[in-house]
């Protein structure tokens, strides 16, 4: 699907230079002398290099669909993380490296939705929030005030993580996967 180098959103998947890019930051530039155009950087979704581009309203760029699939997390296996397609049940192996430091929040039977370009996986999306045992806290000193409001906490999953001073060892509480902080104690 073409669109104007001007309709480009961050988030969008554009064909660049024979390979994929999302786009990142977009700024609309208009200036005194000549035609507007949209400065954008870019980000390989196969290698992950940056580049900043130009592109003028009159130009049009090859946008490009994802294929999205839900898959079923079974278990690691070395440095790989073996997943399950939902529908045919067919196995995707999918390096720690390529999830990051989120692969710490993957849980048994966990579903996460996997990007793919042309069969090709280049991104995965875990659910924003999981939750998860604090396995160790300092304990709240009496008479402490309220402004030294967050403390550190060690993770069921070995992640570190800021809490509020009454969460103590061994409670249940949400945590963001994607800033890796304290939303609330679990339910």
């Amino acid at each position: 699907m073409k669109i104007n180098g001007n309709e480009i959103r961050p988030g969008n998947v554009i064909q660049h230079q024979d390979t994929i890019w999302a786009a990142v930051k977009v700024q609309s530039v208009k200036p005194g002398k000549g035609g507007a155009f949209a400065q954008v950087e870019l980000k390989n979704l196969i290698d992950g290099r940056k580049l900043n581009e130009r592109f003028r309203a009159s130009e049009t760029v090859e946008r490009v669909r994802l294929e999205q699939k839900d898959y079923q997390f079974l278990y690691e296996q070395g440095e790989d993380l073996v997943f399950m397609d939902m529908e045919s049940y067919e196995q995707l192996e999918l390096q720690k490296e390529f999830v990051g430091d989120r692969a710490a929040f993957l849980q048994d039977g966990m579903t996460v939705t996997v990007e793919s370009h042309e069969g090709r996986p280049i991104g995965i999306s875990l659910p924003d929030q999981v939750t998860l045992e604090v396995t160790e806290t300092e304990p709240t000193i009496k008479g402490q005030t309220q402004s030294s409001s967050y403390k550190p906490a060690t993770l069921e999953n070995g992640v570190r993580c800021m809490v509020p001073p009454f969460v103590t060892t061994g409670e249940r509480i949400v945590v963001d996967t994607n800033e890796i902080t304290y939303v609330r104690r679990a339910d």
